[in-house]
């Protein structure tokens, strides 16, 4: 057994120091700005704090308030579609609903069309994991080894394109609006396309390298709840298929609230709706596929513009006015406690 003494440093050898080193920085010499504070810098930096704040908010909802913006809920209106869809044995039938309603005055500008889900949770941790972004690259990979689990792969052993939960569930109403003007009907153009994020189109979504889609997803398999595959998901637009098509894009972004709106098209600005919606008649023609009775769901359409704030939706406007408010009572506050011990020190001096 080795004697502890050994590891003593011996007679004539220098003790190793443990002082950090003689330098600005570990000698806490370097230069330092150290603002000294008093009543007038602390009550200037509340008020112009409060009232900074104050101002972007009082702009911010007055700009939220100036969107025009139509909600229609089509979950009652579409009862029966509703009840067809309930039953999981009639995914092959077909099932259309038409809602009726008015634009009292013309909607100028961009109009934006969004569908809404009401009471639908994309917030849990397994539904969230339950995607394959290398598979959603493009790559040819082992979904087995993914989180995509229970939908990865049919009892044959045929693998699903593309995996996991949230694209089981991916929302597949499909709506149309028509403009009933005078005596006929006209169909509003609608786009599909350019409702993405470019970084979602060039850099999270890339479709298989090959010569044409369906082989490109050769050997694979539409998820269960789907009645398209991957690469026929728009008949009209070759390029907007496969990972890269926009409807599946956003559907892809998940929801942090069980209410939630995700954008589905724009109006194209042509003919009678080169400026906008005109004021009149309009019909929704929805071909009813997403179940949500039974998890007391709602479904809604949004017709809505935009402003330089974004949409209607007044929180941070709201956020920055109860901040504005309680920098200005903080300063208040603190002004009241100045001036009432100001006075006692003035009254004790003269003692």
């Amino acid at each position: 057994m080795k004697s502890k003494t050994n590891f003593l440093p011996q007679e004539g050898e220098a003790r190793p120091s443990r002082c950090p080193d003689n330098s600005a920085f570990k000698q806490q010499r370097l230069p330092a700005w150290k603002p000294q504070l008093n009543i007038v810098t602390v009550l200037s930096s509340f008020f112009l704090i409060g009232t900074f704040c104050l101002t972007v908010g009082v702009c911010l909802i007055l700009s939220a308030n100036s969107v025009r913006e139509i909600q229609i809920d089509y979950s009652d209106k579409c009862s029966d579609c509703s009840k067809l869809r309930e039953n999981s044995s009639n995914w092959n039938k077909e099932c259309h609903c038409s809602v009726n309603f008015t634009i009292k005055e013309d909607i100028l500008d961009d109009v934006f069309m969004y569908y809404g889900l009401q009471n639908f949770y994309q917030n849990h941790r397994r539904y969230v994991i339950s995607r394959s972004d290398a598979q959603l690259l493009g790559r040819n990979v082992n979904i087995q080894r993914s989180y995509c689990a229970p939908f990865t792969t049919y009892r044959n052993g045929t693998p699903m394109a593309p995996c996991g939960a949230i694209a089981n569930s991916m929302f597949n109403d499909t709506i149309d609006l028509f403009y009933n003007h005078k005596s006929s009907v006209i169909q509003v153009p609608l786009l599909r396309t350019g409702n993405s994020w470019w970084t979602d189109k060039n850099v999270k979504f890339r479709n298989p390298e090959s010569y044409n889609l369906s082989s490109a997803f050769a050997g694979t398999a539409r998820p269960p709840y789907w009645q398209k595959p991957v690469y026929m998901l728009d008949e009209e637009d070759e390029r907007n298929n496969g990972y890269v098509n926009d409807d599946f894009i956003i559907w892809m972004r998940v929801s942090a609230f069980a209410t939630f709106r995700n954008l589905y098209r724009r109006v194209r600005r042509v003919r009678h709706f080169a400026d906008g919606l005109p004021a009149g008649n309009y019909t929704f023609r929805i071909s009813y596929n997403f179940p949500v009775t039974r998890f007391k769901g709602r479904k809604h359409v949004i017709l809505s513009t935009v402003v330089w704030s974004g949409g209607s939706n007044p929180f941070l406007g709201i956020a920055y006015v109860v901040s504005g408010t309680a920098a200005t009572l903080m300063g208040f506050v603190i002004t009241a406690i100045h001036l009432k011990l100001r006075k006692k020190k003035t009254y004790f001096q003269r003692q």
